[in-house]
């Protein structure tokens, strides 16, 4: 399981909600199945919608033949 503070904990170099998304989709291509959003990324332009962009994110890489 893939949780989003993992990814934030492990990707200090990480400056907006954009590089998030960028890192959470090719965490997904790795291999990863199962994703939990434990923390709300602090990002100043993390929107208000935040949830359902990362979990799109990740569904829409995860079903990306490997």
């Amino acid at each position: 399981m893939l949780w989003l503070s993992e990814i934030l904990m492990q990707s200090h170099e990480l400056q907006s909600f954009e590089e998030l998304k960028v890192k959470l989709s090719e965490r997904a291509r790795q291999g990863e199945v199962f994703f939990r959003m434990d923390v709300r990324p602090q990002f100043q332009d993390t929107p208000e919608n935040w949830e359902d962009i990362l979990e799109s994110v990740f569904t829409t890489a995860n079903s990306i033949p490997k």
